[in-house]
């Protein structure tokens, strides 16, 4: 009899899982790759080198549960774990709890990327570098050193995302705090920070066009120092067969207690080919002389990229970009640095840099 009811108590333990988990989908990239990256038109001893590079890989969590009448709680969990290195497994990617209704859309609050990256660029997709993504010149301001709309993540964010009206889609956000904690209780501040973001987009069979508009104020701050900004992309693209043709056009101004301390335009054409297993990609992006900095900081990017699907969810790339930066200039490769590239390899002014990447992806 002890035998029978051992049996059947880990029946059920086991069962119990299976019950808990049938809302639970886990899903994610594993992506890395071995990279060389050059420095050119530099004073530096060493000026390249040789690396294993992580692009962003990540695991995530997704749940979902039916609540009747059109009405889902959903949630994600979107861990950011590098390959290359020692990592704390945080929930460090889109990560949120919310709802979804068949009629309004979904409401949602956590961690989202809002507005950066928004240009139809799909080098970095499959087996394409990262860090050749044409985010490196359109998302950063005053002449590559202020990432707009984070580059990353945005924290503390409320989203609405609307359902899909026959093609067209708005997604508005509003954030408390683009930092990880609020500080508008900071002693002597007397600004709140804040920031919003509303991205409205028709998609058709074959072509779409968006716009984003971002808006951010620091916190913790008095009027004399506290940090705006304010961004507009206009996106689109054009399918034709195995052809996808893209453009994107980025303005952006920074300023600190409401001096203008940036102001520059960004520009990219994306393109690409897909036939059968192989893909082919690449961009032109440019970067305007700001407005408001001295000297000539203007950049050009250019980016190739080749991706073979070994599978469905497994490709192998070959990508090679390149940033000149002018006299005034230091851009740089997305993710080069904040941990995904190599201590020591930020651009300085001038410098123009260099990579070769060979990359593998699995999809899961």
């Amino acid at each position: 009899m002890n035998k029978k009811l051992l049996a059947v108590a880990i029946a059920s333990v086991l069962a119990a899982p299976a019950t808990a988990l049938a809302q639970v989908t886990i899903s994610g990239i594993f992506k890395i790759g071995v990279d060389q990256y050059k420095i050119s038109n530099t004073t530096r001893t060493q000026s390249s080198e040789m690396r294993v590079t992580d692009n962003s890989s990540r695991i995530i969590f997704a749940v979902s549960e039916d609540l009747g009448g059109g009405l889902s709680a959903i949630g994600q969990w979107d861990v950011r774990a590098p390959m290359d290195s020692a990592s704390s497994m945080g929930a460090s990617g889109n990560t949120w709890v919310g709802l979804r209704s068949t009629n309004w859309g979904s409401l949602t609050i956590g961690r989202h990327d809002l507005h950066y990256g928004k240009q139809p660029d799909d080098i970095a997709s499959k087996a394409g570098a990262l860090m050749a993504a044409a985010v490196s010149l359109m998302d950063y301001a005053g002449a590559g050193a202020v990432p707009i709309a984070v580059t990353s993540r945005t924290a503390n964010v409320v989203r609405w995302d609307s359902t899909n009206m026959g093609g067209f889609t708005v997604t508005a956000a509003y954030s408390t705090s683009v930092a990880a904690q609020e500080a508008d209780l900071t002693a002597g501040a007397t600004e709140k920070g804040s920031a919003y973001n509303l991205n409205p987009a028709f998609t058709a069979s074959n072509w779409q066009i968006g716009a984003s508009l971002w808006n951010s104020k620091s916190d913790g701050a008095t009027s004399a120092t506290v940090v705006e900004q304010s961004s507009s992309v206009l996106y689109g693209y054009w399918r034709m067969g195995g052809w996808k043709f893209g453009a994107g056009l980025n303005n952006s101004t920074v300023s600190v207690g409401g001096t203008d301390i940036s102001d520059r335009s960004a520009r990219t054409i994306p393109v690409s080919y897909t036939t059968g297993a192989h893909n082919f990609y690449a961009h032109y992006t440019k970067a305007d002389d700001d407005d408001i900095i001295a000297g000539d900081n203007s950049a050009k990017m250019m980016a190739f990229a080749y991706v073979y699907d070994l599978s469905k969810r497994t490709s192998a790339g070959v990508t090679y970009a390149k940033i000149d930066n002018s006299a005034a200039a230091f851009y740089d490769f997305f993710t080069n640095t904040g941990g995904l590239g190599s201590v020591n390899s930020a651009t300085a002014l001038g410098e123009d840099i260099t990579l070769i990447a060979f990359t593998l992806r699995h999809a899961f």
